[in-house]
């Protein structure tokens, strides 16, 4: 058994983690490599696996960077199904079928230079017909049921509190008489998010493949959001400019309707300025959220139980048509624009920064993670020009940033999620993430937690290899307290390890007889704990 790191390795984007057994060939998402130039062409080079070998897909969750070379995958033979929660399979085909649009797009405006210039024509990655193909290969799991993919590979859904329908995915492998157990959290939620649940903590696994986006730094607290997102609107409309908000069409969009629902209640939303939603895929993307209402936490549901709807306001506007984009451009001031791509490489948002950067009266207000390299990272890294449909455009807009909008866990929740596993991993593994934010947070893991870490680059290959619980405990243990007995002689420190291993040796192989008595765990810990601060 082994898994072999496609994507997302050292990088944010492009998720896809290849896992190979003696019974079958799967992958754990197939998604689109974006940020800059170089990292962007990942999207071109051929697979370095047949996709007609693949079995079937896992996916987490329906953003691009997930799903978005799914595709290429059928355009090169994949045949196989798609497993995912409901609402991801509401969502693959918009989504999908977005991402092929500008790519056809994209290429029809460099092939009509290239023509010009007398160069090579180009071709999309994939088409709008691939797209829906892939999105019809698209079979629901329900979340919290364990299901048989394919003989020895076991699978369970649980809710990541990312999107709507994000998924961390447990997967349980059997080879030669032996189990091993995989949880890849996909991209994990902060806690409290508006709408959508919190993400589900899991007991135990051998191996965790986590993301680490955020792995080194810690979201402001998102209570005062909504009072940030009045305040730059506030200043905005005195300027008597337009608010630009990049964002991306799914879950971003539905977290600042959610945020602006609650502004116009309290009547801290001026109802005369006009609310524009310039994405037909964010449109579209809304409207699933209607449809899955049974999804939302307590606090979105209770809203509903009164007859309002929390993304619903009257003065909120739908641009629907290339027209009706195109009119937006016109608009001197008194609007909130919201509009995508949220890293600005592709889509509307370009036209809208086109017209609205280079005038002082306006603000761009960020509300999402910027890849390195994208023109939005770059926007508000500080540049005072930047190019767009190749014109030179200068930066004289007020350009903002709200951190507390971010969908992805911060290091703190991160940690949260580990330190919920009541067995210690045989290993965990970071991927998606810049490698800077895994280093801090490989360190914070090996210093508080004492799991081995791996960062795996791209292509890496990694053998599991099933290794007992309680091995792996008196591993953790002796590395987090024999520092502890420092002040011990050399005799002590190895009589009282070795009567304490044997302690937890003995506890844990009659924990691990039983699945039924694996919360005593929990009481050992805590024992652990008290003779922690006894030495």
């Amino acid at each position: 058994m082994q898994i072999t790191f496609m994507g997302a390795a050292r990088t944010v984007t492009g998720s896809f983690h290849l896992i190979e057994t003696e019974t079958a060939r799967f992958a754990i998402d197939c998604g689109m490599f974006q940020g800059s130039k170089a990292i962007k062409e990942y999207n071109y080079r051929n697979f370095e696996v047949n996709p007609a070998s693949i079995d079937f897909i896992i996916l987490t969750h329906a953003h691009i960077d997930h799903c978005g070379l799914i595709p290429k995958l059928v355009k090169y033979g994949f045949k196989g199904n798609i497993y995912c929660s409901q609402p991801t399979k509401d969502l693959l085909s918009f989504m999908l079928l977005d991402s092929a649009h500008i790519q056809e797009t994209e290429v029809e405006r460099k092939n009509r230079k290239a023509k010009r210039s007398g160069k090579d024509l180009l071709e999309p990655i994939y088409t709008s017909e691939h797209a829906q193909a892939a999105a019809n290969l698209a079979v629901v799991l329900d979340y919290d049921h364990p299901v048989f993919l394919a003989p020895g590979v076991r699978v369970c859904l649980r809710d990541a509190g990312h999107i709507l329908g994000s998924a961390i995915v447990e997967v349980w492998l059997e080879e030669n008489g032996h189990q091993t157990k995989v949880v890849f959290s996909g991209d994990l939620g902060q806690m409290n998010q508006p709408i959508i649940k919190d993400p589900t903590f899991i007991d135990d696994a051998d191996y965790i493949v986590m993301e680490s986006t955020y792995g080194n730094r810690f979201h402001r607290q998102g209570e005062g959001r909504a009072k940030e997102l009045s305040k730059v609107i506030q200043e905005t409309m005195a300027k008597g400019g337009n608010l630009i908000i990049p964002s991306f069409a799914l879950e971003r969009t539905q977290d600042l309707l959610y945020d602006l629902y609650h502004l116009y209640e309290s009547g801290e939303l001026d109802p005369t300025i006009d609310i524009f939603i310039d994405s037909p895929l964010a449109v579209a993307a809304t409207e699933v959220f209607f449809k899955n209402t049974q999804f939302y936490d307590e606090e979105s549901k209770a809203i509903l139980d009164r007859g309002d709807h929390p993304l619903r306001l009257p003065n909120l506007k739908f641009s629907r048509t290339q027209e009706d984009s195109m009119a937006l451009n016109q608009r001197a001031g008194h609007a909130i624009i919201i509009s995508a791509s949220g890293m600005c490489d592709a889509g509307r948002i370009k036209h809208h920064l086109k017209h609205n950067l280079w005038r002082p009266e306006s603000t761009v207000l960020f509300v999402g993670y910027q890849a390195d390299g994208s023109l939005g990272r770059r926007i508000l890294d500080g540049e005072k020009r930047v190019r767009i449909h190749g014109e030179e455009v200068q930066v004289r807009a007020d350009v903002r940033s709200i951190e507390a909008f971010s969908a992805h866990a911060d290091q703190g929740v991160l940690m949260d999620w580990l330190k919920g596993f009541k067995t210690p991993p045989q290993k965990v593994i970071l991927v998606h993430g810049e490698f800077e934010a895994q280093q801090a947070l490989a360190e914070r893991i090996e210093n508080e937690l004492h799991y081995p870490v791996l960062i795996p680059e791209w292509l890496d290959s990694i053998q599991l290899v099933p290794e007992p619980a309680a091995q792996r405990s008196a591993t953790v243990f002796q590395q987090a307290f024999v520092p502890e007995m420092a002040s011990l002689s050399q005799q002590q420190q190895s009589l009282l390890a070795e009567e304490l291993y044997l302690s937890i040796r003995q506890k844990l192989n009659a924990l691990y007889r039983s699945s039924e008595e694996k919360h005593g765990y929990a009481e050992l810990i805590q024992k652990l704990q008290q003779l922690e601060k006894l030495l």
